[in-house]
């Protein structure tokens, strides 16, 4: 969250001139400025080939077909077959969901190292500027450490500014399920940080899943750093609309329908990544029994029950967060609505009383990161509310049996 974590009152200014400046833009160019995206041309291309493609003699399947239909080609082919659809098409079977997960990890090893072979050829193009040349330099290290031994890369498109998504722990037997959606400046360079290093998806993740083996020992357990979506970059029109939630919305949930198992599944939202899971929230499967965010802008509803989901809601924002200062309202289309740690909200609200700032929620050892922890594994009779009337914990009890929705 690199653009959001500089000094409060700077940061509230800066999003009230946000969104002065999006009124002007609508008023003089239209929605259509918020139109921009390229398509990822190098998954679509991919996706081009398989759509073409064949294996004894047989058409490929719809790569946009259920996942449940995927999963039982996949499941028809030999292990041999399975490698050889994942070396010709790497990038389409790395982000395809229905797809066996440990497939598309191997699908991904490769098309990173064919991306790491580009930039690397890339580093010495004398046709580019230096600052060309650096940005070859730096992704072609982080295609490097995405490559290590022991990552798991569950989707990857290296288009534009970059998506990404990895899994921490075995999402195939895992009893529990947790998808880290991050905020804005979230993509391929930002995915994981060396200083500060919890401010990051990466990071996020990987504490968030320490620290849910630490509340539940015996549960399986698996957690997902997903940044598959583009995010908007810093303070600006994006940011101030939902234009990017709504298309990252769309790639939640088909991320959601086609995980593997029926394990209950948590998302834990950060920043814009609240606004993604509140415009998501209505379409989420059955599965997911859990909504926690923190560090929201708003979820684009006025009430948690306009989320028109049966997931239990919940929320957090710790008394040092800038955030508390924007505009929390919607207007023609700009800002994301309500608090959702306000009384009239509706959500079950978290205490975070120890995190320091607007991304100090993943640091270890703060109760905001033991509370995400407690309700991604279903401990609910552990979480800390914020208020003292313990309302946060009305209605649930105990804890949630693991593989139980």
């Amino acid at each position: 969250m690199t653009s959001f974590d500089t000094s409060p009152q700077l940061n509230a200014w800066r999003a009230l001139l946000a969104l002065a400046v999006v009124f002007v833009m609508l008023a003089t160019t239209g929605w259509t400025a918020l139109h921009t995206h390229r398509e990822s041309t190098a998954l679509q291309a991919s996706l081009a080939k398989w759509e073409h493609g064949s294996i004894h003699g047989l058409r490929l399947p719809d790569p946009q077909a259920a996942p449940s239909l995927l999963g039982r080609f996949f499941a028809s082919l030999s292990p041999e077959d399975q490698s050889r659809v994942a070396r010709r098409y790497p990038l389409a079977v790395g982000n395809m969901n229905g797809a066996p997960v440990a497939l598309r990890y191997r699908a991904n090893h490769i098309a990173l190292e064919q991306q790491r072979r580009v930039e690397k050829k890339r580093m010495h193009d004398s046709r580019l500027s230096a600052a060309g040349q650096q940005d070859a330099v730096r992704r072609m290290h982080r295609y490097e450490d995405l490559t290590s031994p022991g990552r798991q890369i569950l989707a990857f498109d290296p288009e534009g500014s970059g998506r990404i998504a990895e899994v921490f722990g075995n999402l195939d037997t895992a009893q529990r399920i947790t998808v880290v959606v991050p905020g804005v400046d979230t993509d391929l360079l930002t995915f994981q940080r060396t200083n500060r290093e919890y401010t990051a998806p990466v990071g996020m993740a990987k504490a968030l899943y320490a620290a849910e083996r630490a509340q539940s020992p015996a549960t399986r357990t698996a957690v997902i750093a997903w940044a598959d979506y583009t995010a908007p970059d810093g303070l600006g029109v994006d940011a101030a609309t939902g234009l990017r939630a709504e298309e990252g919305a769309v790639r939640l949930n088909a991320l959601l329908g086609g995980l593997p198992g029926r394990a209950p599944v948590t998302t834990v939202c950060h920043s814009y990544g609240s606004v993604v899971c509140g415009v998501a929230a209505h379409a989420m499967p059955r599965r997911v029994t859990d909504i926690a965010v923190a560090a929201s802008p708003g979820m684009r509803v006025s009430s948690a029950s306009h989320l028109d989901t049966k997931a239990r809601v919940w929320a957090m924002r710790d008394s040092s967060d800038w955030i508390q200062d924007v505009p929390y309202l919607e207007l023609g289309g700009l800002g994301h609505g309500a608090d959702p740690v306000s009384p009239a909200f509706g959500a079950r609200v978290l205490s975070a009383g120890d995190a320091q700032g607007h991304a100090g929620y993943f640091q270890p050892g703060t109760e905001s990161l033991r509370n995400l922890a407690d309700v991604a594994v279903g401990a609910y009779d552990e979480v800390s509310c914020a208020r003292e009337d313990d309302l946060c914990r009305a209605g649930v009890s105990g804890t949630t049996p693991a593989g139980r929705a």
